[in-house]
């Protein structure tokens, strides 16, 4: 049982708490780069609980500071873009992306006083259509060369939504191979289309065998998830997904072609009390089909990524679509399943009034690695999945599969014979 004590240490992510020093060793998802075009007014960002203001100078570079200006605290997210940098509209206080001073218009013209104020700022990454953030106070690591990050555009889909709850509840739901016979099964439109080495979809295994036998392995990154299930003439359904830490996960999608690419979700904590969950579907063969999946995800209303159904209207859950449409009732996307499951439980799940079973060796062994990581912190290393040294950047070895194999076939050998090396983006 995870005790109360746990819980908090693996929950609260703000400003000094272990958790939140344990987050900020990672690179972190900020925004879509489609919410920050150039000449755009600069948008507001809690993250980890930090008041935060996102901006792009008139070079294109983005730029991460703390949202109080240095001088009187004036909210930075209302000034103006302008000679290089961001300025406030109180004082008209001047700062670059690297947080530098570079005016104080109202101090006398002698004044040297700006050379010793400084805006809290972050270091940012901009690839596939991302920015990426690091809030820790050293040196960042290096960045990890995922395969998802090296698609060009028209092979990825970028998305977002908003989860009212604790980011690791959100994020427990993505690492849980059972549900999928559950919550998000379908009573009327199975998906048909079969599986690598079967005449027969993923859906339907789903249904036909609702006690998957569970494996994992530890890795460098997090876990290698693996849900066996039964399958004809003496064979095996195989799915893998991955656990990747801090909040993040990389499991099966891409419109049943899952040999062809997959889906990556990150739950990033904006507070202890809700997480922004960013979904990266790519796929390494052919173009992704974007407007399905905005439409899928369930009905956004913008970069805030709020969706009409939420837990204060219940989901539009309809009685009669529980006995003729899906499991839940609440539509199809899997993204609303997956919110209706997690925020119900609250803004933080008091996991100490939980029973987990044998179903949950995965989720035991998330939460296991997400405390090691906090302890390493506190002792002064490095956490799971931080990568110091350059030659450690690759990440091709994280693998996604749904396919059905001999039965005689080790699913932690086949998993290999399916990686795919990185390439630049177009």
């Amino acid at each position: 049982m995870t005790t109360r004590e746990e819980n908090e240490l693996m929950c609260r992510v703000g400003p000094g708490t272990p958790g939140g020093k344990m987050m900020r060793r990672y690179w972190l998802p900020v925004a879509l780069s489609e919410d920050l075009p150039r000449g755009s007014r600069p948008v507001p960002v809690t993250l980890l609980g930090e008041q935060l203001v996102l901006f792009r100078d008139e070079q294109g570079r983005p730029g991460l500071l703390q949202r109080a200006c240095p001088h009187r605290c004036t909210d930075l997210s209302y000034g103006r873009i302008e000679d290089g940098g961001l300025r406030c509209l109180y004082h008209g206080w001047l700062f670059d992306v690297a947080g530098n001073c570079m005016e104080q218009p109202g101090e006398p013209p002698e004044s040297t006083y700006k050379d010793e104020v400084k805006a809290r700022s972050y270091p940012l990454v901009e690839k596939a259509g991302m920015i990426f953030g690091y809030l820790g106070q050293d040196a960042p690591p290096e960045f990890p060369d995922w395969e998802f990050l090296n698609a060009s555009d028209e092979h990825r889909c970028l998305l977002r939504s908003h989860i009212a709850c604790n980011w690791l509840q959100a994020l427990e739901g993505n690492i849980d191979p059972v549900h999928l016979s559950y919550l998000h099964r379908p009573l009327k439109q199975v998906d048909t289309r079969p599986v690598p080495g079967s005449e027969k979809s993923a859906d339907q295994f789903y249904g036909d065998d609702r006690r998957p036998n569970l494996d994992l392995e530890q890795t460098d990154y997090g876990i290698r998830i693996y849900s066996i299930r039964r399958a004809p003439e003496d064979k095996q359904y195989v799915r893998i997904t991955n656990f990747i830490m801090p909040c993040q996960a990389a499991i099966v999608g891409n419109e049943g072609r899952v040999n062809e690419g997959y889906s990556v979700h990150w739950h990033v904590p904006i507070d202890d009390y809700n997480n922004m969950r960013f979904d990266f579907v790519f796929n390494r063969v052919r173009p992704v089909d974007k407007e399905k999946y905005r439409k899928r995800l369930g009905n956004l209303t913008g970069p805030d990524g709020v969706t009409k159904r939420s837990l204060e209207n219940r989901y539009f859950q309809d009685p009669v679509a529980m006995q003729t449409e899906n499991f839940t009732g609440m539509g199809g996307s899997f993204n609303i399943h997956d919110a209706a499951a997690t925020e119900s439980m609250g803004p933080i799940s008091d996991r100490t009034q939980e029973h987990l079973a044998t179903s949950d060796r995965i989720i035991v062994r998330a939460r296991r690695q997400v405390l090691e990581a906090i302890a390493d912190v506190a002792e002064g290393r490095e956490p799971r999945g931080v990568i110091r040294d350059p030659a450690g950047r690759d990440r091709s070895h994280v693998v996604v599969m749904s396919e059905v194999i001999p039965h005689d076939v080790d699913p932690k050998e086949h998993w290999k014979t399916r990686v795919h090396r990185c390439q630049a983006a177009e």
